[in-house]
């Protein structure tokens, strides 16, 4: 079993999750002490008090800082883990959401072919930083770097897309690691061509 964490965003492994906890039954998580919690995405309905539709497919959440205010309110960050989970089984939201969940194994990846496809997604996401720094958009640093296993590399990459949530639980859904980076790189080209559209350029 699995405390949850249902929210109006995806987080991917490797993603880090601000949260602000002020429900009563998130405090009782905190309370307890939890390390991990699961995290999925809100279909319908709001993040605070319950009645929401779930998604079945989520990430673990691994709780590194938190920090409990005088009137009860925590600060908390989390940070996603590469550990990808289906739900199997909803129980009753006492005192806080749980569930039984399946975790997700990725199929075996050809690393070569991987990498290779880090390399070529790498410096198209990086114009994509440029380009949104120029336009004076909230972006990560130009120069960031990546993990050398080509698998974390991919999840940084998906990040640094700052993908919406329904693209985010679309490339969380794929085991395939190369199929993923795929999805990814379809997004970023998407991103390249609205943001040359929009800075009326070719972006070159």
């Amino acid at each position: 079993m699995l405390p949850m964490f249902p929210l109006g965003s995806v987080l991917l492994p490797y993603g880090i999750l601000p949260l602000h906890v002020f429900e009563e039954r998130y405090r009782t998580m905190m309370r307890d002490d939890v390390e991990e919690f699961g995290v999925v995405l809100i279909e319908r309905g709001s993040e605070v008090g319950g009645g929401d539709v779930r998604t079945q497919l989520g990430t673990v959440a691994r709780v590194v800082r938190k920090t409990e205010l005088p009137d009860g309110r925590w600060q908390v960050v989390a940070v996603g883990t590469p550990r990808r989970f289906r739900v199997a089984r909803w129980l009753p939201d006492d005192p806080y959401p749980i569930a039984e969940i399946d975790e997700l194994v990725d199929a075996p990846v050809d690393g070569a072919a991987l990498r290779e496809l880090v390399d070529d997604v790498v410096p198209r996401v990086r114009r994509v930083l440029a380009m949104r720094a120029e336009a004076g958009e909230p972006s990560a640093p130009v120069d960031v770097a990546f993990d050398g296993d080509p698998v974390v590399a991919s999840w940084q990459l998906a990040l640094l897309t700052g993908m919406g949530p329904l693209d985010g639980h679309a490339v969380l859904a794929i085991d395939d690691p190369l199929a993923r980076l795929q999805r990814v790189a379809e997004v970023v080209d998407e991103q390249l061509d609205a943001l040359t559209f929009r800075m009326g350029g070719s972006g070159e």
